[in-house]
């Protein structure tokens, strides 16, 4: 994998964990610190990746296969990371990414139950290598964080899941940020959303000025 001059960053978290908003000030974040930030989305991010989330969100195909739902979302992601996020990396731009990897180990292995070396082997084979320098997991209960997304619009097919499958999602998330501490930090998203920004800042302003190992 060649060496890249940017920073790849990710945010991670179960339904209504804010993910939206909190993006968006880290966002503002890392161009007040003067970087030129690439922001995109998965499973998204291009033409191809957008028809897939459709597919993959959408109740057209209510009862898509576990595996069939796995090999469509690293579809979407080697697409994803040829066209946009190893170019803007390669450029020296910074990445901001709503969600990546972490998501698939989180939904479709803990919250579907596929193994997770199978997981590992679709990683190493799109990514070679490649993982995010720094990922900010923002964790609530998973009942706050549903009856936060249900106030939304309509429940996309994730959604529209039992509350079991989103707390094997949130248990595997947090599996994740144990065992790479470094990389992953986990933000308290269940508290007001100024303090949740504050957490942010405090993690962004140490990752930008190098004092994380991320």
């Amino acid at each position: 994998m060649t060496v890249n001059k940017g920073k790849f960053i990710t945010v991670e978290g179960g339904e209504g964990a804010g993910k939206s908003s909190n993006l968006a000030f880290i966002r503002d974040l890392l161009e007040q610190a003067g970087h030129e930030v690439v922001f995109t989305r998965e499973p998204g991010g291009t033409a191809l990746g957008e028809d897939i989330r459709d597919l993959l969100l959408g109740h057209k195909h209510t009862g898509m296969g576990r595996d069939t739902e796995l090999l469509l979302m690293f579809a979407a992601r080697a697409e994803h990371l040829t066209r946009i996020i190893l170019p803007a990396l390669n450029a020296g731009k910074w990445v901001l990414c709503d969600r990546f990897t972490d998501a698939s180990y989180a939904y479709q292995g803990g919250g579907r139950g596929i193994d997770m070396d199978r997981i590992n082997v679709l990683e190493e084979w799109v990514q070679q290598g490649l993982k995010p320098d720094l990922t900010l997991l923002l964790d609530l209960p998973v009942k706050t964080g549903l009856d936060r997304a249900g106030q939304r619009s309509e429940p996309d097919r994730f959604e529209a899941e039992q509350h079991a499958f989103f707390e094997r999602v949130r248990e595997t998330y947090l599996a994740i940020a144990e065992q790479d501490r470094a990389r992953v930090q986990v933000v308290d998203a269940a508290v007001p959303l100024g303090q949740v920004q504050e957490q942010i800042r405090l993690v962004m302003q140490r990752f930008v000025q190098g004092q994380l190992d991320g």
